[in-house]
């Protein structure tokens, strides 16, 4: 019986061990047959200072190349089934923002709007880009913004969806949280992973739940480096002052039930932005690209399109 109770303890911690883990192998082999089927490859682009790790596809260059700027604590797998519909007839770059995804983690290494922005400027040059179609989702709208505000040669339209960077009009459930030092980003187990992961989407699609613990278990041990990045980039400077430099074909994309940046702050953005088109989708939430992934790049096409 002793031998049965030992065997079976055994089961569970190695279960309990490897569970996570099991899940971040089928995440990066689900990613890369993404990254197939959306045709886009893997390219690592050295920068001043540090190396960015990007997803790149389409070789066109009759039209110009699209940035997509993913948004804090997240990677550029989000936008891999949108770019799907853009790699035939637009070149695609992907970046993993400093300190996300495969771009790596330092200590003291200034990740505030402004110098992300300066990055982004040093992948195109780096890339030999002159100008880009700018894509970003919450903070990587941010920093879009920020790139079109003050590197305006280089923009020539921005798409922002959910967008951060802006003072908010009435409470928000994540600044209120971050105010009682409640950080929903910066989580400690399992079950605030759930409420955190609650919050980003309203109609997110069927994920398995080892690769929810895999997630779960990464947001749990890159906490402190999440704590530093979100410092640096809510003590930046809101956009208000600048918003009116932005002189090219925006559009905003909001999720009706985004709780992450309510639709209530997109009055900001079109006071500041007049010429900005505003599309509201029911039954959404922050992550229009992960909800509705042909829907969002339908609706991009066609803003493109109409330029």
């Amino acid at each position: 019986m002793f031998l049965i109770l030992a065997l079976i303890a055994i089961l569970v911690v190695w279960g309990w061990w490897t569970y996570p883990r099991m899940g971040g192998l089928l995440f990066d082999l689900i990613t890369s047959l993404e990254a197939r089927l959306s045709r886009v490859k893997e390219v690592p682009v050295a920068i001043e200072r540090m190396t960015l790790s990007t997803f790149q596809g389409g070789t066109q260059r009759n039209t110009p190349p699209l940035l997509l700027i993913h948004g804090f604590s997240a990677d550029k797998n989000l936008w891999l089934r949108f770019a799907r519909s853009f790699v035939a007839d637009h070149r695609v770059i992907i970046p993993d923002l400093a300190g996300h995804g495969k771009s790596g983690f330092e200590t003291g290494g200034d990740y505030s709007i402004a110098t992300q922005a300066q990055r982004m400027v040093e992948l195109l040059d780096a890339s030999g880009i002159d100008k880009v179609h700018v894509v970003g989702s919450s903070m990587g709208a941010y920093i879009g913004t920020w790139l079109a505000a003050h590197f305006p040669e280089r923009v020539l339209s921005l798409a922002l969806m959910g967008p951060v960077g802006v003072n908010l009009p009435q409470p928000n459930e994540v600044e209120e949280l971050v105010k009682q030092g409640k950080n929903p980003f910066l989580i400690h187990s399992r079950a605030e992973f759930d409420r955190f992961f609650s919050m980003t989407m309203a109609s997110p699609p069927w994920i398995p739940g080892v690769l929810l613990a895999a997630e779960s278990q990464s947001y749990i041990d890159r906490r402190p480096e999440l704590a530093e990045i979100f410092d640096d980039f809510h003590d930046s400077p809101r956009m208000e002052p600048w918003l009116s430099n932005i002189r090219v074909p925006t559009l905003l994309l909001w999720g009706r039930e985004d709780r992450m940046v309510p639709l209530a702050s997109a009055k900001t953005w079109i006071v500041g932005i007049p010429h900005a088109r505003l599309e509201c989708w029911d039954g959404v939430g922050h992550l229009p690209m992960v909800e509705r992934p042909e829907q969002t790049a339908a609706q991009y096409r066609e803003f493109l399109t109409a330029q």
